[in-house]
């Protein structure tokens, strides 16, 4: 009775349901993604036509170029016409092998000071100071490592070398036979030496120490000189009749037979070259040590008084191209109009006087501050008050 009992009770237990999936239900028409729409016809026609378009463009000649040896990378627009290449004069001041632009100097008596406030300005205004390359021409040259290092040390990422000037000195003196040497400004004369003497300087831009450059000097890369072998600013304020008689240059050019004396009488109020700042081209300047020193006798210059020398004037006599007004040399005293219009001014802090026996420390009296603002930071502790 006892198993029928608990048969029974086992029968009575609700029988578990079985498992079975859930019913997802109906699905709902808003889950439903909506048809891709179709593009009108005529966009696809445009898109073609644009891509045709396109497609035509690239057949097109091209307008401009960059001239892969120009350091100011312009854009130069092809003309339409066939043209001869541009001269070699329009690279004059740059090197063809290193693309620099050389800039020399000659100092009589070597002056830090000077030097550190022309080499700051100079890089200073120009745009694109990687490009210059220093050549210091002083009494000892490479011989003065202290002074070098002293230079290397305000401007440590420039290119500045000092030469010496034994070299160009010998080959005036010994073509200089029967001229009084006292009467031969060496810094006037030396720039057109320098390139038979060194030959890696045939294209260079020549610049007085004793100035501050606040024009861009690379502008002058630009120059086409022609035929001719120099160019330089004229100075009108000069004359060629105050340095040089008239009467003796008509007798000249009526009895002496050379190729370099004009043909047409010389103009008696000339403008007098600048020689503070010049662009040399040395593989044009034939014979000109030969022309300067023949003027230098013919005009018997040893009762001459002034420090201007009617030789070199006469030398470049129609052999030069001159430069715009600009690149005369200003007094930093002038009016402001005239000094912002000016690319180059005279330095007007104190130098240290120069004699033959060497260097005085007797400072020149100055007159104005302009230098103060090129004169790099720490001088007068490197170069010494």
């Amino acid at each position: 009775m006892s198993s029928s009992w608990r048969s029974s009770a086992t029968n009575r237990r609700p029988t578990q349901a079985a498992d079975t999936p859930k019913n997802p239900g109906p699905i709902h028409s808003d889950l439903i993604r909506d048809p891709n729409p179709k593009p009108k016809p005529f966009l696809h026609f445009l898109a073609f036509l644009l891509i045709i378009f396109l497609g035509l463009l690239q057949f097109l000649p091209a307008s401009h170029f960059r001239d892969p040896s120009d350091p100011l990378r312009n854009w130069v627009p092809f003309s339409s016409q066939p043209s001869p290449p541009p001269p070699p004069a329009v690279k004059l001041a740059v090197d063809e092998d290193d693309g620099m632009i050389h800039i020399v100097s000659w100092m009589q008596c070597l002056d830090l000071k000077v030097l550190a406030v022309f080499t700051n300005s100079t890089l200073s205004s120009s745009r694109y100071p990687d490009l210059l390359h220093f050549h210091f021409f002083t009494p000892q040259g490479d011989k003065d490592k202290v002074s070098f290092y002293k230079l290397k040390v305000l401007f440590p990422h420039s290119n500045i070398e000092l030469h010496g000037q034994e070299e160009v000195k010998e080959v005036i003196k010994r073509a200089s036979s029967g001229v009084e040497h006292a009467n031969l400004n060496l810094e006037e004369i030396a720039p057109f030496i320098i390139p038979s003497v060194h030959q890696s300087l045939r294209k260079f831009i020549y610049v007085s120490p004793n100035m501050i450059l606040m024009g861009r000097i690379e502008e002058l890369t630009g120059m086409d000189l022609t035929a001719h072998a120099v160019a330089a600013a004229e100075d009108c304020s000069k004359r060629l009749n105050s340095y040089a008689n008239s009467d003796v240059l008509d007798a000249i050019q009526r009895s002496a037979s050379k190729p370099w004396i004009s043909v047409t009488p010389y103009e008696k109020d000339a403008c007098m070259p600048d020689l503070s700042l010049l662009l040399i081209d040395g593989k044009k300047l034939e014979e000109f040590l030969e022309i300067f020193l023949w003027w230098s006798k013919v005009l018997n210059l040893s009762d001459r008084s002034t420090e201007r020398n009617p030789a070199m004037a006469l030398a470049l006599y129609n052999r030069y191209l001159k430069l715009s007004d600009s690149w005369l040399v200003k007094e930093p005293t002038a009016s402001v109009d005239v000094t912002k219009k000016s690319m180059i001014i005279h330095y007007d802090g104190p130098k240290i006087a120069c004699s033959g026996f060497g260097n005085y420390s007797i400072s020149r009296s100055f007159h104005g501050n302009s230098w103060m603002k090129y004169l790099p930071a720490m001088s007068n502790q490197i170069l010494g008050s």
